[in-house]
């Protein structure tokens, strides 16, 4: 689960759930409303797991918000990919 809280342009975002024991993503909004954030997380493992994320929203076929999150992890296992995160009402 993750709760995002904006003030301005400023975005951040406190994370856990399932392996997640806790993260927390920092980063700024542009004028079309994407965001652009990096993120560190502790996985139930006890690894540390850095990177970054482009989030632009979209609007899903239900009306609610979906971020379509493009990122990139540096370490330890470097990969990138697409998600999605849905808004939950």
């Amino acid at each position: 689960m993750a709760v995002y809280r904006q003030e301005g342009d400023l975005v951040w975002a406190e994370v856990s759930g399932g392996e997640v024991l806790r993260g927390s993503v920092t980063g700024l909004r542009d004028d079309t409303g994407t965001l652009h954030m990096g993120y560190t997380i502790v996985l139930a493992g006890g690894e540390l797991v850095c990177g970054r994320t482009v989030n632009t929203p979209e609007v899903a076929a239900d009306g609610r918000v979906r971020m379509r999150e493009v990122w990139q992890r540096y370490h330890p296992r470097p990969e990138s990919g697409t998600s999605y995160l849905d808004e939950v009402v």
